[in-house]
């Protein structure tokens, strides 16, 4: 039967871009999932590769008014990537900056904790390091996880999504070595179009699918 949709859900995407990660299978690489969608993804990548799994959280930057209108992204570990361009069209003080980049932080940081259960983050200085999301729109969120993950030294990063617009990919490419992409339509639309099931994840999932990972990777 002919499908309308690449993916039929968040795993078999996972299942599609692990066979272009293989080379970096092992337990030093860590693969960091961008909750929520993005751990569903990078749990299947971490099962098939035997590598670590965990998160790395961010948070978006909202305008003066507007919160669902971002203007750039930060990570709990102090990464932030900026959307130049808007801030001067929209002409975003920089006390308003300040402020909203310490709040979101810190909420990141909060939520990062909660979903490890309390656990540490995993290490990431000279690991191959593998992030992962559901999709790319504008790509303001991993650009933001990327420039917190290189101030830590990985040995090498990799970013991996099923589905990205080219100049998100493209943006990226100065950030990270190496960018793994099979679907790059244009144009785009919206990350859920290519997706037979795009539901919700609920955050009560994303501990459940680090847990699990720990506790098989621990048995090996």
């Amino acid at each position: 039967m002919r499908r309308d949709t690449p993916y039929h859900d968040r795993i078999e995407a996972g299942a599609v871009l692990a066979k272009s990660l293989l080379e970096y299978r092992g337990r030093d690489t860590l693969v960091l999932g961008i909750p929520r969608g993005g751990v569903v993804v990078a749990a299947e990548i971490a099962r098939v590769l035997e590598a670590e799994l965990d998160v790395v959280v961010a948070r978006k930057l909202g305008a003066p008014g507007q919160p669902e209108l971002g203007i750039g992204a930060v990570t709990a570990d102090g990464g932030r990537f900026l959307n130049e361009e808007m801030l001067q069209a929209l002409h975003i003080s920089t006390p308003y900056l300040d402020a909203i980049t310490t709040v979101e932080m810190a909420e990141a940081r909060h939520r990062a904790t909660w979903l490890r259960s309390l656990r540490p983050a995993a290490p990431i200085t000279g690991r191959t390091v593998i992030v992962v999301d559901d999709g790319l729109a504008t790509g303001a969120t991993m650009l933001a996880a990327a420039r917190a993950l290189r101030q830590q030294e990985p040995a090498r990063l990799v970013v991996a999504v099923p589905v990205g617009t080219r100049d998100a990919c493209d943006a990226l490419r100065s950030d990270v070595d190496e960018v793994v992409c099979p679907l790059q339509p244009e144009p785009f639309g919206a990350v859920g179009l290519y997706y037979d099931h795009f539901e919700q994840v609920e955050d009560e999932q994303v501990r459940e699918l680090l847990e699990a990972t720990r506790s098989a990777t621990a048995g090996q």
